[in-house]
């Protein structure tokens, strides 16, 4: 191998132009750490405001919980008034995955779309069409146009 030191000779309009070249480049990298840093600060104001919402919904289960708790022969006006509190918090929690694009996925009809629904069990059913949807186990969900979870379904089968 050859120790020859290879030298470059640039002229003055050549050295102008790649030293603009440079000084355009650090600026478009302060620009983008700038744009990351911005971006950071947004994402984490996002989680923030999604935590102090979940906690709301938490607080409101945990004064429920604790009543449960603490009166081992709970009043029948607070027995009367749970399915509309536990509906209240479910509603609660629906707005704010609504909020962030999560929405639920409705069925159209008996028969399941396997894009939209996952089979967890099948029941004989004689009284049905095979692979009739019998009972929603869990819902399903969207995220934009995107399936999240699929519902989770029962359908009839024949034998």
């Amino acid at each position: 191998m050859s120790d020859a030191v290879q030298s470059y000779i640039l002229t003055q309009d050549l050295r102008d132009l790649l030293a603009q070249e440079i000084s355009t480049l650090k600026k478009q990298n302060i620009l983008l750490q700038q744009s990351v840093r911005e971006q950071k600060t947004i994402a984490a104001a996002v989680n923030e405001e999604l935590f102090l919402e979940l906690l709301e919904v938490g607080d409101t289960l945990e004064v429920l919980l604790d009543y449960l708790a603490n009166n081992s022969t709970p009043s029948s006006e607070f027995i009367q008034r749970l399915p509309k509190s536990l509906g209240a918090v479910q509603c609660k929690f629906l707005n704010i995955l609504k909020k962030r694009q999560v929405t639920t996925i409705e069925i159209e009809g008996t028969q399941p779309d396997f894009n939209l629904c996952r089979v967890v069990e099948r029941e004989i059913r004689t009284d049905l069409a095979d692979q009739t949807i019998t009972k929603v186990v869990r819902k399903g969900f969207y995220l934009d146009e995107k399936v999240l979870r699929p519902i989770e379904i029962i359908t009839s089968k024949l034998e």
